[in-house]
């Protein structure tokens, strides 16, 4: 279940990093692709050691 939380983070990051690059309709996302893909790190690391 977390691997898969962790997958759409990772996800919507790219979504929102590289959308502007795609797409010029896509919309400004700003810094939300940033806690995105921290809170994404975050879940991968307290996996990691077994946390969560």
């Amino acid at each position: 279940m977390l691997w898969t939380i962790i997958v759409i983070l990772v996800i919507l990051w790219a979504l929102g990093f590289f959308g502007r690059r795609i797409s010029s309709n896509f919309p400004n996302t700003g810094n939300w692709v940033h806690v995105l893909i921290v809170i994404a790190v975050i879940l991968l690391i307290l996996k990691l050691l077994g946390v969560a």
